[in-house]
């Protein structure tokens, strides 16, 4: 018997409450909560072990796996420093300028490349190098800001775009089969790239100056011209445009970019023609992050097959305070709502729990159908621990950024998010005729 017969939602909330807590506190290494996560589940028989494992059978595994070998690649043969090269003489020069130009590399990536796991492997090991020319300690806070503004602007900001986020992708899917809708393109980011992509990039850029200021930076000398690049440089640069290019094109060919990042890890580690030794593969992917990334989606899927996910949005929009009459609070509600799902189920979970529930909220709220999906994005994609957004936890890993420094910036873009992004996202909705 599982679960749901011999207990009701009784385990299944109590495993996901105890391993959440485990996660948001840090009160065990993350990938030993994740084993613990797996062994419970699965000797309490919360969920088919198919499900309970599903993480190591989903796309992002793969591509989160892949993307720490093409991340390691990129930085043997010398191609990341051989790009912060060119980058660095506009970068360097003062703290600020650093994180914005990284910030803003990851939003300007999002319009081309669809996947976010794969956009943190190309830009990770190039900006760990434009840590090294900026002269930032191997272990001091400048070099974890820049590795979380890798993953915040990675995963916060290409939720104002509609193909560069998986749970964009999700709520999309969800909507035209539930509802028969289409969110088209331009439409969708003229709605949120004003706040939820330049606003909020503002805001991340300031928020990482501030928290993770490191001391005076000592950029290098400026460096000669560069050599001529390498035959090995030139070969893994022929490969990175080629699996760009595929990324980029997933629409027209159908295969997705977890496979296609597989199919360029493994010519990385061919021998002869590849450039990572066994011994290479063992020291750069970090296996512990894969568990993890494993574990938050495993128990995203326990939580919905279960109907835990189900039973706690329903239980909290009995409590939300709705009247049709007042749509800004009605936003407000719909906003703090996907923030606490977040909790349970993580961001590629919500719009998956939520999208089934718009027709009821609109009724609710007195919102258009269309206004309740889209405030969904706010909220998935201002995670209040790190746990909630993969991407956040990947770049994490590969930037070896303790966990107590990327709770401290999720609590302090979230709080200026509600404080000040939210109220201008009203008026915002409203200027478009959406509230």
């Amino acid at each position: 018997m599982d679960g749901m017969t011999t207990g009701g939602l009784a385990l299944p909330a109590l495993v996901a409450a105890a391993t959440i807590g485990l996660w948001a506190f840090a009160l065990l290494p993350e990938f030993l909560v994740a084993l613990l996560f797996f062994s419970a589940a699965t000797i309490l028989r919360l969920a088919a072990p198919d499900v309970v494992f599903s993480g190591f059978a989903s796309s992002a595994f793969w591509l989160v796996l892949s993307g720490f070998v093409l991340g390691g690649a990129i930085r043997k043969v010398g191609l990341a420093d051989r790009v912060a090269g060119l980058l660095a003489p506009r970068l360097v020069g003062s703290w600020p300028a650093l994180v914005a130009g990284v910030i803003g590399l990851t939003y300007a990536l999002a319009f081309v490349m669809p996947s976010n796991m794969g956009r943190i492997a190309v830009l990770m090991p190039v900006v760990m190098a434009l840590a090294d020319r900026a002269g930032l300690p191997a272990a001091g806070p400048g070099r974890t800001g820049l590795a979380l503004a890798v993953g915040f602007g990675t995963f916060q900001l290409s939720a104002s775009i509609l193909p560069a986020n998986v749970p964009n992708l999700v709520m999309a899917g969800a909507a035209e089969s539930a509802f028969g809708l289409h969110f088209a393109y331009l439409p969708y980011l003229a709605l949120h790239a004003p706040v939820l992509g330049l606003l909020k990039g503002a805001v991340l850029v300031a928020c990482i100056a501030l928290l993770f200021r490191p001391g005076p930076l000592a950029p290098r000398a400026a460096a000669p011209a560069p050599a001529a690049m390498t035959p090995e440089e030139r070969r893994l640069a022929a490969l990175l445009l080629a699996t760009l290019a595929l990324w980029m094109t997933d629409s027209l060919h159908g295969i997705p970019a977890a496979w296609i990042g597989l199919a360029a890890a493994c010519l990385c580690l061919l021998p002869r023609i590849g450039f990572l030794s066994g011994e290479d593969f063992a020291s750069g992917v970090n296996i512990r992050t894969c568990l993890y990334i494993a574990g938050i989606l495993g128990l995203a899927a326990v939580v919905t097959r279960t109907g835990l996910g189900d039973r706690v949005g329903r239980a909290l929009l009995a409590v939300l305070p709705l009247d049709p009459a007042r749509p800004a609070l009605g936003f407000a509600s719909l906003v703090g709502l996907t923030t606490l799902l977040n909790f349970a189920v993580t961001a590629n979970g919500v719009s998956a729990l939520f999208t089934p529930l718009a027709r009821l909220l609109a009724e609710g709220t007195g919102l258009p159908l269309v206004t309740v999906l889209m405030v969904q994005v706010i909220g998935y994609s201002t995670p209040l621990l790190p746990y909630q957004a993969a991407p956040i936890v990947v770049a994490m890993g590969m930037g070896r950024v303790p966990a107590r420094d990327g709770a401290r910036l999720c609590l302090a873009v979230a709080a200026v998010t509600f404080a000040v992004l939210v109220p201008l996202d009203v008026l915002w909705f409203r200027l478009l005729g959406r509230l």
